[in-house]
């Protein structure tokens, strides 16, 4: 294999693994070589075994780091904090790009950032989308709902007023109550019964302020979607 194949085949694909360039008249064990002499000419990124971004001079714009988190783990999508600050329900910078996956917990740091995986039997694995996260790039991404009750149910003690005051949420009038409503009725678990009624009386509080003429304390402007190409 010639790497102006890999260049053709990877075309739309900010992020590849070894199993695409794999198929037809193709020797894997030659694929495989090929990769990791590509790899030392730097004209490849390896972030995890078996999986590949192209070096910056062969690509129009580095990976956004959703796309990368679903490409490390496919069992996986991006909740947490980091779908709660891309939709700017949280303000603080969110230094790893956390997923929840149905595989053991795991942990990255490759070359388009940091990336943490928090496990979820599988009954809660459910309510997240295919989202355009960056232009022609969709990834998996919790609902709000479903990203506030993934953090609520993987957190010791954040089922407390104090807890989720700490979060310092926002623009909660974005959120589906309905649909909230029925993600903790679906679980059955009283911890995330007790933080829903928490988080409608956050809520009615930040409209009540809104109606006053000013922002609930602590909140401040959501920062800008992730993606970035590192410096």
């Amino acid at each position: 294999m010639k790497f102006l194949d890999v260049l053709r085949i990877t075309e739309n694909q900010p992020v590849f693994t070894a199993g695409m360039l794999i198929s037809g008249d193709v020797d894997p064990k030659d694929v495989r070589r090929q990769l990791s002499r590509w790899k030392e000419a730097g004209k490849v990124i390896q972030l995890r075994r078996g999986v590949y971004a192209l070096a910056r001079e062969f690509r129009s714009s580095w990976p956004h780091p959703f796309v990368v988190a679903n490409q490390l783990v496919k069992a996986s999508y991006v909740s947490l904090q980091s779908a709660l600050a891309w939709y700017g329900m949280i303000p603080e910078h969110v230094p790893a790009t956390t997923s929840v996956t149905t595989q053991r917990p795991w942990s990255w740091d490759t070359p388009a950032g940091a990336f943490l995986y928090r496990h979820l039997k599988i009954p809660l694995f459910h309510s997240y989308r295919s989202t355009d996260v960056a232009p022609g790039s969709p990834a998996r991404v919790a609902t709000r709902e479903k990203a506030l009750i993934d953090l609520v149910h993987l957190t010791p003690g954040a089922d407390t007023r104090a807890w989720l005051v700490e979060l310092r949420l926002q623009d909660l009038g974005s959120l589906d109550l309905p649909a909230l409503t029925e993600l903790v009725r679906r679980s059955g678990s009283p911890k995330l019964e007790r933080a829903r009624r928490i988080i409608e009386e956050l809520r009615e509080d930040e409209l009540r302020d809104d109606r006053r003429g000013r922002a609930p304390v602590g909140q401040g402007h959501p920062r800008e979607h992730p993606g970035e190409e590192p410096r």
